[in-house]
């Protein structure tokens, strides 16, 4: 009876001390998300005064048949697999290689990771300075291929377009991916390790016989997280298209749905968009998490 009276006194306090957290969920995020959802079934203007008519899923059908969010799609996939598979295979190997090395590997991690305490505003702003006609970029590509005073069009082509913005998100989030491995390898028990090297197990043998299974939690994670803030990719597009890029070739998802909330008013439709983004999102999630499951029984 003692146990049981102290256990209930446990979960009592233990609710006192989440309810804020849920309360703010429950403001700030699951209402949001259902008011959204609630809007998609009327015409909403914003700035209108008129009273929301109710349109069904009339609004579904608009933006599920509308070129201009079809194109948001295919410039959202682009994006995505440009920035996401680059961001995950290179954040894995940086951290093989800070993990791996005796010295210097401190400076080798405060240096990838440097980029990451930038904001996402600021980082696309250096790097119009250096995709600028006179810029670096030009240069060291110029530099490269033995061609002073060609332009690469950084800014205005529509396949470097879609090359600098996802260069630009694998600078920035490289790093706190790479250290989410660093974190992964660490806690890999040295013994483990220890037994490969005295079986005759040699480094390429080691990393992927014993590493990269052992890192398979820490590598779906990373996966999913990679890919779900690429498909939210936003600030990088709306900076690149209020400096005069083409907006068809970056216009992805999210830089559609602002577009359409603020540029055009139209409220409902943004959040028809906004829910297909998030059950896309979520359906992918759950994806990857089953193939991950599937793969690890298996292995």
């Amino acid at each position: 009876m003692k146990y049981e009276g102290i256990e209930k006194r446990k979960a009592f306090w233990g609710w006192i001390f989440v309810t804020p957290a849920v309360l703010l969920f429950l403001l700030f995020s699951l209402y949001p998300m259902a008011n959204a959802f609630y809007n998609t079934f009327f015409n909403i203007k914003l700035l209108s005064l008129r009273k929301p008519q109710f349109m069904g899923i009339k609004n579904y059908i608009y933006v599920l048949s509308s070129g201009s969010f079809l194109n948001s799609i295919k410039a959202t996939v682009i994006f995505t697999l440009g920035a996401f598979i680059p961001l995950t295979v290179f954040s894995c190997i940086f951290g093989l290689i800070i993990t791996t090395r005796k010295r210097g590997h401190n400076f080798l991690q405060l240096m990838i990771y440097a980029p990451a305490v930038f904001s996402s505003v600021v980082a696309a702003l250096i790097w119009m300075l250096l995709f600028d006609p006179r810029g670096l970029a030009n240069s060291m590509v110029n530099f490269i291929l033995a061609s002073p005073g060609v332009d690469h069009h950084w800014l205005t082509d529509t396949a470097m377009l879609r090359l600098s913005t996802a260069a630009i998100y694998v600078w920035k989030y490289i790093g706190y991916f790479s250290i989410i491995f660093v974190t992964g390898i660490a806690k890999i028990p040295h013994s483990v390790l220890e037994a490969a090297v005295v079986d005759g197990a040699g480094a390429l043998q080691t990393i992927r016989r014993i590493i990269m299974p052992l890192l398979r939690p820490t590598t779906v994670m990373v996966s999913i997280v990679a890919m779900l803030n690429c498909l939210k990719s936003f600030s990088t597009q709306y900076l690149f298209t209020q400096r005069g890029a083409p907006v068809e070739a970056i216009n992805v998802v999210t830089l559609n749905i602002y577009n359409t909330a603020i540029r055009d008013l139209n409220i409902s439709r943004a959040c028809v968009m906004s829910v297909l983004l998030f059950l896309v999102m979520m359906a992918l999630t759950m994806i990857r998490l089953r193939s991950s499951e599937r793969d690890s029984v298996r292995y």
